[in-house]
């Protein structure tokens, strides 16, 4: 009897309004979904909305063509095949900016904003050079010199933070400080201890000697070349450990300088050192010819 009343023709077609009512709700839902994704396709088409024009400001190197053809190509499709990226409200300002730091590691910085005359501002700031960093290992370790011009050598600018971010060209002289190591364009020379290395040049300077390059090894101890030639043709040098604490080694070297027989032999015979041993806490070894 109570299965009767369940399959009873009444009930029967209720179940079926309350399902025809449930699919028409979906189809007006759909319906309705799809007349606001055309809309805003419509919308994004508008030529109100669209990106009327590039302008570039900050760069003194980058060409500015470049710049701007770069950001063409990249607001020229569409997101779905349906939505243009020149969209003022949806153009892709991310890959914008990564796009051109890769394709230009010299740009440091880059804004991008869209003024009411519906213009694409972009401005950059741009690294410049500090140092410049000249491969692997130095062309002329095998003669243990370091010269001051080697036009063989492929250099690459370096900016204050370490990073390399463009070719050098040939400087005749001792121009800019120069760094080997493992590194290359686009990435940072030791960029842990950067800072660290740079304000050990400084206290190098500070006592008198005149730091030229810097090479760090591949088992990561450096060489700090010092400007000129000694009696036996190789460049006078300073070497340390990898993990050495620089300002301990700073005040070892500073105090071994002012000290017999350092000091009398730095003075009358410096054309005829070839390193100053500082791999060893609280000692200081030298080498003359």
């Amino acid at each position: 009897m109570k299965r009767d009343v369940l399959n009873s023709p009444r009930l029967t077609e209720l179940k079926k309004r309350r399902q025809k009512a449930i699919l028409n709700k979906i189809l007006i839902s759909f319906a309705c979904l799809a007349v606001i994704f055309f809309f805003l396709v419509y919308l994004s088409r508008l030529s109100s909305l669209q990106v009327g024009g590039i302008e570039v400001s900050g760069n003194k190197v980058v060409d500015t063509q470049s710049i701007t053809d770069t950001v063409q190509k990249e607001i020229a499709g569409k997101y779905l095949w349906l939505f243009p990226k020149s969209d003022i409200l949806i153009y892709p300002e991310g890959n914008i900016k990564n796009n051109l730091q890769n394709k230009f590691t010299r740009l440091k910085n880059i804004s991008l904003f869209v003024g009411n005359d519906k213009v694409l501002k972009i401005t950059v700031d741009e690294r410049t050079p500090s140092y410049i960093w000249c491969g692997a290992e130095p062309q002329t370790r095998a003669t243990g010199a370091i010269r001051a011009s080697a036009p063989e050598e492929n250099c690459y600018f370096m900016d204050a933070g370490g990073y390399i971010f463009d070719v050098a060209p040939y400087f005749s002289g001792e121009v800019y400080f120069k760094f080997y190591g493992t590194a290359g364009m686009g990435a940072y020379f030791s960029k842990q201890n950067f800072q660290q290395l740079v304000s050990f040049m400084d206290i190098l300077v500070s006592l008198g000697l005149k730091p030229v390059a810097l090479y760090k090894t591949a088992d990561g101890d450096m060489q700090i070349f010092l400007s000129g030639i000694n009696s036996a043709g190789t460049s006078p040098k300073i070497l340390l450990r990898a993990d050495a604490d620089l300002k301990i080694v700073a005040e070892n070297l500073q105090a071994a300088l002012d000290t017999e027989p350092l000091l009398s032999k730095f003075k009358n015979n410096y054309s005829k050192l070839q390193y100053i041993d500082l791999r060893f806490r609280n000692k200081v070894y030298d080498k003359f010819q």
